[in-house]
């Protein structure tokens, strides 16, 4: 019975050792002194914020992309203990002994070091020979700006590996369609493949160019096997549901959960709230959370508000008006009504608060029960310390002389009547019946007699800084707008703060606008309408860009006319720039040039039925160039239509495909140009000869990629190979 125990148990294994050899040197390119140097290099001041108010559950909104890849460097500062606390204020800045360094820039480091065995496999699925996909790994070893990148609390070495795992993952799945179509082992390298893209979006929108490769070449290849007669219709229709599931669904599934991690970790309130809706804001521990935790849902005759502007940005601010008056006259000459100001305010404040009263009754306090405001109702707003009506009519508004002024009415015995009816509009509500709700309902006012609507006008203040003269305290401006076609967030207010009135008196009407509100009453969001609103901003809003000393246009990158310096020592020279490997990039270009000029070349002679290469070799080579060519044409051309600061480390998507392409084309030159065993032997001393200077390029500006060791004024004049680099040299 236990006769097998007779015979040792053997376990076979096979091992690439270019793999394992190649994992190494990667590991230990981007990990060796990976702590060097303990201070604040470049935009790690940029990025640490985020991971110190993950550290500390405080919710942000970053404008340039999803949260995963800030959720990553994170998870490295949580795994070494990193409490959040450091003052991100300057590059440069030394690291306290509370950092750690090494933990935080630990998954980039890791995420480059990959990215060398990924490439060398990526060519091996392409079908070229291992010596090949040697070359193209050992290209992305010795890439001194893909190292530099790699070893900081920077995002790009994290979206190039996943980038190269979704394109390694789509051809391993391709291969095995061939004769294991919905084995184990197809299944998995597919759902990789969609898993991958996902994460490479998720940490950068950049993510989502290569994703639409894969995409396309998917689609492409699958409308081929339509054309195949062997395939029955039930097997197209599986084929179709499982690409669709692993490429689509699964994609979209995971960037959901991105944001829901995200916005669970982030649960505390903080700076970046204000550019939120006052809903999301209430969603958060602490801030707007502990002034609105429990007020009444629904607003109703009676009701105490404050009313702020939805648009949020460049600041939020709050329906108010205050005792001084518009001036009789303005600067220019143009006339007013002389009526109470109102204003948009940027602070909280007592004056924000306003009466909800119904047109036909006197009463300013709510009524047993509360009778609701609903969409279409007609309401009078009485400013709640002044008791003055909310009014507007025709006269020039003092900044937008096309737009009305709104006012509070004062009674001056004069034929200026008072106009003081307005129509709330629910804009986000679900039926014309829909019940006015703190928080959550999106309004607009309609002046019942002119059929303006109130309208902050946020924007003069965002492109010029204008705002009310001092007259009115450099406030800023509330208009009724006359053209009210279209829906603009400036038009759009929500109920804030909120109370049911109890004091019909004004003094105790006073006293009760300044105390605080306790009624329970839940509006929490949920997870969909808080990703949604998130998701908008992100896509939206815009942070000013400037002028960057270091900013540089894309047409700069292709021939490296630009670099970044990331660090300087306080007293000696060493530093660290963004450079790459001059013979790599130069090479690069020219095999994509190669590239393109064989492929045209090649399509002209098969048009006339001359074909110069075997179909198994034209194949190879479509194939690999649909994979490096519009790998680097979608990382890369994108950026003339963008408007945004650009830097140089935006091209290393696009520069890691165009380096997969310089082995290709040298494999294709050997195998199908050098048709004699003399050209061969030349062209591979070429080789030789051509990559030892890739090698002694790295060795040569491996002090300015590491930081050390330190060089001297002539040495770092030496590494000016182009008047347009910036290396730092000290004045003596």
């Amino acid at each position: 019975m236990l006769g097998f125990l007779k015979n040792p148990v053997v376990v076979t294994a096979k091992i690439n050792m270019n793999l394992v050899a190649l994992t190494v040197m990667g590991l230990i390119s981007r990990l060796w002194g990976l702590s060097y140097p303990r201070a604040v290099v470049f935009d790690e001041v940029y990025y640490g914020q985020f991971v110190s108010l993950y550290m500390k559950r405080i919710f942000f909104v970053d404008d340039s992309g999803p949260p995963f890849g800030h959720m990553l460097l994170a998870l490295g500062g949580y795994l070494g203990g990193f409490d959040g606390n450091f003052l991100w204020n300057r590059i440069g800045a030394e690291y306290s002994v509370n950092i750690p360094v090494w933990s935080l820039r630990l998954l980039p480091a890791l995420a480059g070091a990959l990215c060398v065995p990924l490439a060398y496999q990526i060519l091996v699925e392409l079908q070229f020979s291992h010596c090949a996909a040697l070359g193209a790994a050992l290209l992305i070893l010795l890439e001194n700006s893909l190292i530099t990148q790699s070893r900081f609390m920077l995002l790009e070495s994290i979206l190039i590996f996943f980038i190269l795992l979704a394109v390694l993952s789509y051809l391993k799945f391709y291969n095995l369609q061939r004769h294991s179509s919905f084995s184990g082992s197809w299944w998995f390298w597919l759902l990789l493949t969609g898993v991958a893209c996902s994460c490479a979006v998720g940490v950068k929108y950049m993510g989502l160019f290569t994703y639409m490769l894969l995409l396309a070449i998917a689609g492409l290849h699958f409308w081929h096997m339509i054309g195949d007669q062997n395939l029955s219709n039930v097997s197209l229709m599986c084929h179709f549901l499982a690409r669709g599931l692993a490429l689509i669904i699964i994609p979209v599934a995971m960037y959901l959960s991105f944001f829901y991690v995200h916005l669970t970790l982030l649960y505390r309130s903080g700076p970046h709230d204000q550019i939120m809706t006052s809903a999301f804001q209430a969603s958060l521990e602490g801030g707007l959370a502990r002034i609105t935790q429990g007020q009444p849902l629904e607003v109703a005759y009676g009701s105490q508000i404050t009313l702020r502007n939805v648009l949020g940005k460049p600041m939020q601010c709050w329906l108010h008006s205050h005792t001084n008056t518009y001036p009789i006259r303005y600067e220019n000459g143009r006339g007013s009504s002389h009526q109470q100001q109102v204003t948009c305010y940027p602070f909280k404040d007592v004056n924000n608060w306003w009466i909800v009263k119904d047109p036909g009754m006197q009463q300013l306090v709510v009524s047993n029960p509360p009778r609701p405001v609903r969409h279409g109702h007609i309401v009078q707003l009485v400013h709640g310390i002044t008791t003055r009506y909310l009014n507007t009519h025709d006269v020039a508004a003092p900044l937008s002389p096309h737009s009305q002024e709104v006012s509070c009415y004062i009674d001056y015995n004069i034929s200026m009547p008072a106009q003081n009816l307005w129509r709330v509009e629910i804009v986000n509500r679900e039926s014309d019946t829909d019940v006015w709700k703190t928080i959550l309902s999106e309004v607009r006012f309609v002046h019942v007699n002119t059929s303006a609507v109130l309208k902050a006008i946020i924007f003069h203040f965002q492109l010029s800084g204008a705002s009310l003269p001092e007259w009115g305290y450099r406030q800023l401006e509330v208009v009724g707008e006359k053209l009210s076609k279209g829906y603009h967030q400036s038009m759009v207010w929500n109920v804030e703060e909120h109370r049911y009135g109890k004091s019909q008196e004004q003094k105790e009407r006073e006293v009760e606008l300044h105390s605080p509100t306790q009624m329970d009453i839940s509006k929490n969001l949920s997870f969909m309408a808080k990703f949604t609103e998130l998701q908008w901003k992100i896509l939206t809003l815009k942070n000013e860009d400037t002028e960057h000393k270091y900013s540089s246009s894309a047409l700069d990158w292709i021939t490296m006319d630009t670099n970044i310096a990331y660090w300087l020592h306080p007293t000696s020279g060493a530093q660290i720039h963004l450079l790459g490997n001059v013979v790599t990039w130069a090479s690069a270009n020219v095999a994509a040039l190669v590239y393109m000029c064989l492929s045209l070349w090649y399509l002209i002679r098969r048009r006339r039925k001359i074909y110069d290469i075997p179909e198994d070799a034209w194949q190879l080579w479509v194939s690999a160039g649909g994979i490096s060519v519009g790998g680097w044409a979608v990382n890369y051309l994108p950026f003339f239509l963008m408007e945004k600061t650009l830097f140089l480390y935006h091209y290393l998507p696009a520069l890691t495909f165009q380096i997969l392409l310089i082995p290709i084309v040298l494999q294709h030159l050997s195998d199908h140009l050098c048709r004699s065993l003399l050209l061969k032997s030349m062209f591979s001393a070429l080789i030789v000869a051509w990559f030892s200077s890739v090698y002694l390029v790295y060795r040569t500006f491996s002090p300015v990629t590491y930081g050390e060791p330190s060089l001297s004024v002539t040495e770092l004049k030496d590494l000016r190979w182009k008047d347009s680099w910036n290396i730092l040299i000290r004045k003596q």
